[in-house]
C-alpha cells in the first residue's frame, strides 16, 4: 500500500509545474500523507464494493433460474447486501468528510488542495458508477422476479396487468396472487415460487429503502460535481 501512495503523491506532483506551490505541499507531508492514506483506504473499499456486486448480480441469475432456490444462495445474497452497505456507508462518510475539509480550505490555492479536489472527484465518480451499477442491479431482479410470478399466474389462468402486479406486491400479503385460483389449478412447486418471489421483492425493497439517505448522498454529490446521473427507473424504485 506504501508504493500506491507514493505513487498517487509522484504522480499529482509531478502534474504541477509552480514551484512555491509544490513547496507548500512538500511543507503539509504530514498533512498529505494522512490524506493519501484515506484516499487508498477508500479506493480499496469502492473496488471491494464494485466486486461484491458482480457476486450479487451472478446470485440474482441463481435465484432466476432456480424455480425454489437454495436456502443457502438467499442467505449468500442477504449477507452480500449487508457488507455492501457497510462499506458504501463508511465510503460515503469519507466522502463527505473529504468534502467538508476542502469547502474548509477553499480559501486558500495551493497544490495541495488542487490535488485533494482531483482526487476527491475521481473517488466520487467512481463511487456513483459502482453504486448506479448495483441499482440497476437491483431494479431488473426485482422486473425479472415480477415476471416470473406473473408467468406462473398465467400458467393457471390468472392473466394480470404490470399495474395490478404492482398492486398485489404492495399489498405485501402472498395470498392475494392466488385469491380465486382453486386448488386443482395450481402446483405447490408453482404455489411455493410465487409466494418465494415476492418475499425477495419484498426483502429488496427494504434494503433499498435503508439505503435510502446514501442513495440521496450520491445524487448530492452527481449534481455538485456534474457526474454521470442516476438512471430514472433506479430513482423510482428507490422513492417507491
Amino acid at each position: 500500500m506504501k508504493d500506491r501512495l507514493e505513487q498517487l503523491k509522484a504522480k499529482q506532483l509531478t502534474q504541477d509545474d509552480d514551484t512555491d506551490e509544490v513547496e507548500i505541499a512538500i511543507d503539509n507531508t504530514a498533512f498529505m500523507d494522512e490524506f493519501f492514506s484515506e484516499i487508498e483506504e477508500t479506493r480499496l473499499n469502492i473496488d471491494k464494493i464494485s466486486e461484491h456486486v458482480e457476486e450479487a448480480k451472478k446470485l440474482y441469475s441463481i435465484i432466476l433460474s432456480a424455480p425454489i432456490p437454495e436456502p443457502k444462495t438467499k442467505d449468500d445474497l442477504e449477507q452480500l447486501t449487508t457488507e455492501i452497505k457497510k462499506r458504501a456507508n463508511n465510503v460515503r462518510n469519507k466522502l463527505k468528510s473529504m468534502e467538508k475539509h476542502i469547502e474548509e480550505d477553499e480559501v486558500r490555492s495551493s497544490a495541495d488542495l488542487r490535488i485533494r479536489k482531483s482526487q476527491h472527484s475521481v473517488l466520487s465518480r467512481k463511487f456513483v458508477e459502482v453504486m448506479t451499477k448495483y441499482n440497476e442491479a437491483q431494479v431488473d431482479f426485482r422486473e425479472r422476479s415480477k415476471g416470473r410470478i406473473q408467468r406462473q399466474l398465467e400458467i393457471t389462468g390468472k392473466k394480470t396487468t404490470d399495474e395490478e402486479l404492482e398492486e398485489m406486491l404492495e399489498s405485501g400479503n402472498p395470498a392475494i396472487f392466488t385469491s380465486g385460483i382453486i386448488d386443482s389449478q395450481i402446483s405447490k412447486q408453482a404455489l411455493s415460487e410465487i409466494e418465494g418471489r415476492h418475499k425477495d421483492i419484498v426483502r429488496l425493497e427494504s434494503s433499498i429503502k435503508e439505503l435510502h439517505d446514501m442513495f440521496m448522498d450520491i445524487a448530492m454529490l452527481v449534481e455538485n460535481q456534474k457526474l454521470i446521473s442516476l438512471q430514472p427507473g433506479v430513482a423510482t424504485l428507490v422513492f417507491r
